[in-house]
């Protein structure tokens, strides 16, 4: 079981639909995520792409090298730079990092978004035009030298003096829930990652995946991208949830929801279809929780209990077949440390981290806390 934490570059905060407990990104406070993750014991961060986010590449190459065995899942737009250029800075950040360089595929959901960026292809052309991509970007670092004369992206002479520590090319990861997003998957891509819908919803996604790849003579991994909400009782952890859109409005909810409404994402359209921008039916499944949600686009869902509680609905999604757990939580540095002290004992995970080490700290007296006098000691 692979579990990653979340580089929020877009903000932080403790409270969401509000700018009170609002925490500016600053280089500062990512480096004390991404080193918290490290020591916690996390094997990645996932880096996210969009307008209000900070680059995820230059993010991405400041902090590697501020960490020791944490991975980078850092976003990759294949609309927006050359698939020559990209596997170049990809070979790059991948040998300078000792190989821990992960590459996740955004197609764009949002366009808008797409294109304020200079992008003004479909759905599905964006898909086709990420095929395209993959498959110049994959034979370049994999050592050839190619021309490629596509629909949407040609070469001449395309090759790379040197390719990846990682071989043939640094792993490939992919969200998507549309037709064209699960074909590319099974064509080009290593993990597949869903958003967390319910248990039933996610087995049929995985299914899907599987049979277009084997059809294709590939396999391919699972990944699922969840909040988390964890306190040492179940009453603590809803009453956590509770706070975290204590302060939404029904206008911010209205706002929010109009905002993603003309997302193309399938996979959007089914985060929204959960809750339907009304917070009178949020639990969606067994401590599923789709509040996040309400006001803000992408991963909707928390899970949200006590440590078992939280730590079965984790193995209920393993048993489907997912590897890799990609989690988050406000505010990102402090529940990191909830998410390792409370979960990671409960679940398959291999720890090299201080958590793991057995090093005792000095919580005791004279300054510390005090130690109970044992019958010898009180004679």
């Amino acid at each position: 079981m692979e579990i990653f934490w979340f580089l929020p570059t877009h903000g932080d905060s403790r409270y969401l639909g509000t700018e009170l407990g609002v925490r500016p990104v600053t280089y500062s406070y990512l480096r004390q995520i991404a080193q918290a993750a490290d020591n916690l014991g996390f094997k990645g961060v996932l880096v996210p792409s969009g307008r209000a986010c900070e680059d995820p590449w230059v993010i991405a190459a400041a902090l590697i090298n501020q960490t020791k065995q944490l991975k980078f899942l850092v976003a990759l737009r294949p609309s927006f730079t050359s698939p020559t250029v990209s596997a170049r800075m990809a070979s790059t950040l991948d040998r300078v990092s000792g190989g821990r360089l992960l590459i996740n595929v955004v197609a764009g959901g949002d366009p808008a978004e797409q294109q304020a960026d200079g992008s003004f292809l479909s759905h599905d052309q964006r898909y086709a035009e990420a095929g395209e991509f993959l498959n110049i970007w994959k034979r370049v670092l994999a050592g050839e030298v190619l021309d490629f004369d596509g629909e949407y992206i040609k070469v001449k002479g395309a090759s790379l003096p040197s390719g990846s520590q990682q071989q043939p090319h640094p792993p490939l990861f992919l969200g998507g829930s549309s037709q064209a997003a699960i074909q590319l998957s099974a064509e080009h891509i290593d993990v597949y990652l869903s958003w967390g819908e319910p248990p039933a919803a996610v087995a049929a996604k995985i299914e899907q995946v599987r049979a277009a790849a084997t059809k294709l003579g590939r396999k391919v991994k699972f990944g699922i991208r969840l909040h988390v909400i964890v306190r040492e009782t179940s009453a603590a952890a809803w009453a956590a949830a509770d706070e975290l859109i204590a302060h939404v409005t029904d206008e911010t909810i209205a706002a929010a929801q109009a905002a993603v409404a003309g997302f193309e994402s399938v996979g959007q359209q089914k985060m929204t279809e959960l809750h339907g921008g009304k917070r009178d039916h949020l639990v969606v499944a067994p401590n599923l929780w789709a509040g996040v949600g309400l006001v803000r686009g992408g991963a909707g869902t928390a899970l949200v209990g006590n440590p078992q509680e939280v730590a079965e609905r984790i193995k209920e999604y393993a048993a489907l077949g997912i590897d890799y757990f990609i989690f988050s939580g406000y505010p990102h540095l402090e529940e990191s440390y909830r998410v390792a002290e409370l979960l990671f004992p409960l679940l398959p995970v291999e720890l090299d981290s201080q958590l793991d080490t057995g090093i005792k700290t000095n919580l005791t007296g004279p300054f510390g806390a005090a130690q109970p006098r044992t019958a010898s000691q009180g004679k």
